[in-house]
């Protein structure tokens, strides 16, 4: 078995096997690519259990633009991801994202939506009159606005477009591997090897961090303090008799979300700071649908009085410490250990862009596409937070 790889990347959910695709099809690379993965059935990856969406509609500027990357990279994955002429049917639909604001809000909504246009995001800001008449399901009496995604967000299969890079990747030459990476070992500043928890070590050229909720824990071995921990979010599918016509994905200002989902619907909320510690379990806690969820639903949209719930998952996020963004690219005390962790529940849909950029870096030892460097070390290692308000 080969025990020495020009890159190795830890961690081969949709960030991990995004990387590897964009690093596997660079014409400048043409090196060795090892994909390591703890559970190659996914079952409970941050992937596989998120709500499978993409918006443009964040407050930074580098959110924006990695998310509307991310569209256009996806109304084209099928072809680009295509193995045999076959590609993932990732079932794109882009039926929008609807920030709502009461009065408190509003300012915030709208300085949001400003710096929105100026990326180019193709959003309209509504007003409580035109959140009425387009959405007359909505109970929008105390309501002032609401800002719309018109095209490029929505919702797709997360399994079909991580499994298509990951299939992809594999048929241009990237081996993966079943296994814990359980520690880098370092000498000065590289990472000289990747050591496996059977004792196994890969030695390697450089090293990509794309592990998610392990990801602080395995920086750790290299003797750095990343600031990612795990966060505990649940989704229930409920169903109703209410017609929503052109239902987007609603965003409350109580924090509430839901969104179509079959003949059913999703729905969610972030618990409050207080009672969101780091947290690996699964458990979830069914009480908040008739405590907190059922009641704001039928409040917003009287159709869903008549809501029953018909099943609930948890996952988790790997939340950025510092500022709800990600860390993306090299930490300056270590040379060929590259990052890409904390994505605070934005990882699917940026995964696409962050791909590219580390491919970049492998190759180029620099970002060409999109500058990301606002999303690197510097800040953290600054106390300088770069905060993104727009985390659902």
């Amino acid at each position: 078995m080969q025990d020495s790889f020009d890159v190795v990347i830890v961690g081969g959910a949709v960030v991990g096997s995004a990387a590897a695709y964009f690093l596997a099809a660079e014409a400048g690379f043409g090196g060795s690519l090892l994909v390591l993965e703890r559970d190659p059935s996914y079952r409970d990856c941050a992937t596989t259990r998120s709500l499978a969406s993409i918006r443009h509609q964040f407050s930074t500027p580098e959110n924006i633009r990695m998310s509307m990357f991310g569209t256009r990279f996806l109304r084209q994955a099928h072809e680009q991801l295509a193995v045999d002429g076959q590609g993932p049917a990732i079932g794109l639909r882009e039926a929008g994202y609807l920030f709502l604001a009461g009065e408190e809000g509003r300012s915030v909504l709208e300085a949001k939506h400003r710096l929105q246009r100026a990326e180019g995001a193709d959003v309209a800001l509504l007003s409580a009159r035109q959140l009425r008449l387009r959405f007359p399901w909505l109970d929008a009496s105390d309501l002032v606005a609401g800002s719309l995604g018109l095209s490029g967000e929505g919702w797709l299969d997360a399994h079909a477009l991580m499994h298509g890079f990951r299939r992809k990747a594999i048929s241009l030459g990237a081996v993966y591997r079943h296994g814990h990476a359980a520690g880098l070992q370092r000498h000065g500043r590289r990472i000289e090897a990747v050591v496996l928890g059977d004792g196994t070590r890969v030695r390697c050229g450089s090293v990509i961090n794309a592990a998610g909720t392990g990801a602080a824990a395995l920086a750790r071995t290299a003797g750095i303090e990343l600031p990612v921990q795990a966060r505990k979010r649940c989704v229930f599918h409920f169903g109703s008799p209410a017609q929503l016509p052109g239902c987007p994905l609603v965003i409350d200002p109580s924090g509430l979300y839901f969104r179509p989902e079959g003949t059913g619907f999703l729905c969610g909320i972030a618990p409050a700071a207080h009672e969101d510690p780091e947290c690996h379990d699964f458990e979830v806690p069914l009480d908040w649908w008739e405590e907190r969820l059922w009641p704001a639903l039928a409040q917003r949209v009287p159709g869903f009085e008549a809501a029953r719930l018909l099943s609930a998952w948890a996952g988790h996020y790997d939340v950025s410490t510092l500022d709800d963004n990600a860390i993306v690219g090299a930490h300056p005390e270590v040379d060929n250990l590259l990052f890409a962790n904390g994505f605070s529940g934005h990882g699917l849909q940026q995964s696409p862009a962050v791909g590219r950029a580390l491919a970049e870096l492998v190759t180029g030892g620099g970002f060409r596409s999109l500058d990301l460097a606002a999303l690197g070390w510097a800040r953290v290692l600054e106390n300088r937070p770069l905060r993104e308000l727009n985390v659902v």
